[in-house]
């Protein structure tokens, strides 16, 4: 972590002036946009509107929008001190870097103008094991070497959630800098023990069964999100880009809501992700929630991540979070129901409709479950995870992908890489209780003995049997 604030710090001293300039004769000004694909908690300001091709649309022909695509914040924000890049998304914790790194640089200094997508528990955030690892909680890596990405939202969270297990980050664990991608393959080859990332690494690894997931971020239950940022002086000079921007912005926000299995499949082609991975995430009752209100609870979050980001390594001096965030573009763009819509943190993607087994309405967000079946081109509701059990074993397709949701923290989760649980005294249909941790389902049995550890094929059998309560 060392080296990589001093490489960026080492940038500091470079404050060229902005790629993007006022446009004279048949010259297009240009905006070069910095963006990480695969982080797709940012796809409604990279990925996802780029595809749309809203914002060109916005601009008009007069205006030349440059997409770079990184795979963590680090390097859009060294090219942002640069002038290169005149907006950025990026998570939580290299936001704090990015305005620590700008702010006492008046060309480059940069603003924190609208949210991308959040969890209010933080689990976007995850650890993840090899699958035959025997570790069960976070202290039983104490020893192990963890794979980060410094300086990142994953980094960030596994700091925190480190000391509430009791161990000393610094000296309990031994966490190595690596890209996600190449933290991925450390952990498939027996490099690390562990993986600490950010959306969408860890989904991704437990779908293509190359991991186990240890520590659900939603148990820290601290707000974690990802932003834009952009520079100051660009947004000075062009209010009007800045406003098609966001405007644009807030139209893929709205498309991913109204057209989720769609948006998956579009951020699916552009980045390799499987779909299945990107709709765990982004689908209705996904992990991330999308919404580009910059609201007080994130906002107070990041003020909280401050002291933890100091530990992470040295050369960082702190950050004025309150003079770092600006909403003033955001509440021009998004009209009337901004300061309604900012208090609000329900999430506006809910699964809805009528459980075709159950015959129950899918309408509670804590049990509310979705099944995907193979050649469909929609999903199928389940009112709770015992009747999504019913689906799968009755369906007459094999299952693209069924999720359930976490029955303590809400994480939405692969059901067949879920800890399950059977409470014979439940009603039938919420019977079979889905926790995406083991160290979760035990913390649950410990406060409720009466329940039963159960495999997700025995689940299903007692489901297609009608044995719920045996």
């Amino acid at each position: 972590m060392r080296g990589a604030l001093a490489s960026i710090a080492v940038l500091l001293a470079v404050t060229g002036c902005s790629v993007a300039g006022a446009a004279g004769g048949n010259e297009k000004t240009t905006l070069v946009i910095g963006y990480q694909s695969k982080t797709i908690n940012t796809v409604t300001a990279g990925t996802l509107l780029r595809s749309l091709g809203y914002l060109e649309k916005r601009l008009g022909p007069a205006y030349s929008v440059e997409w770079q695509d990184y795979d963590t914040g680090a390097p859009i924000t060294a090219k942002m001190v640069a002038g290169k890049i005149d907006i950025g998304s990026m998570g939580d914790y290299p936001l704090l870097i990015n305005a620590a790194r700008t702010q006492g640089v008046p060309a480059a200094r940069t603003e924190l103008v609208s949210i991308t997508g959040y969890n209010m528990r933080g689990g976007l955030n995850m650890v993840v094991v090899p699958p035959g690892s025997r570790a069960r909680t976070l202290a039983d890596l104490k020893g192990a070497t963890i794979s980060a990405s410094a300086g990142s939202a994953g980094h960030g969270t596994l700091v925190q959630a480190l000391e509430k297990a009791g161990l000393d980050p610094a000296r309990d664990v031994r966490v190595v800098n690596h890209q996600p991608a190449v933290g991925a393959s450390q952990l498939e080859s027996g490099g690390v023990q562990a993986y600490a990332q950010f959306v969408a690494w860890p989904g991704l690894l437990v779908f293509q069964h190359k991991a186990r997931l240890l520590y659900d971020g939603s148990a820290l239950d601290v707000p974690t999100f990802h932003g834009v940022v952009l520079r100051q002086a660009y947004a000075k000079e062009h209010p009007d880009v800045v406003d098609a921007f966001l405007k644009a912005q807030i139209d893929a926000t709205r498309y991913l809501h109204e057209h989720p299995l769609e948006a998956a499949e579009s951020v699916a082609k552009a980045t390799g992700l499987p779909a299945e991975v990107v709709y765990l995430y982004n689908g209705p009752g996904g992990i991330s929630t999308f919404d580009v209100t910059l609201k007080p609870r994130l906002q107070a979050a990041h003020e909280h991540d401050v002291p933890f980001l100091k530990r992470i390594g040295d050369g960082f001096p702190g950050v004025d979070v309150r003079a770092f965030v600006n909403d003033a573009y955001l509440r021009k763009a998004y009209g009337p129901a901004y300061d309604a819509d900012r208090a609000s943190a329900v999430n506006p993607a809910k699964i809805t409709g009528t459980d075709p087994v159950c015959g129950t309405t899918a309408g509670d967000p804590g049990t509310a479950s979705e099944l995907w079946l193979t050649g469909a081109t929609t999903t199928r509701p389940a009112a709770t995870p015992t009747c999504l059990l019913r689906q799968v074993a009755a369906a007459g397709a094999p299952v693209r992908a069924a999720y359930v949701p976490d029955t303590v923290t809400g994480t939405r989760w692969f059901a067949d890489g879920s800890v399950w649980l059977r409470d014979p005294a439940a009603p039938s249909d919420a019977r079979f209780l889905p926790f995406s941790t083991q160290d979760g389902a035990a913390a649950y049995r410990a406060e409720h003995p009466k329940t039963r550890p159960v495999s997700y094929e025995e689940a299903l059998r007692a489901a297609k049997t009608g044995g719920e309560g045996r």
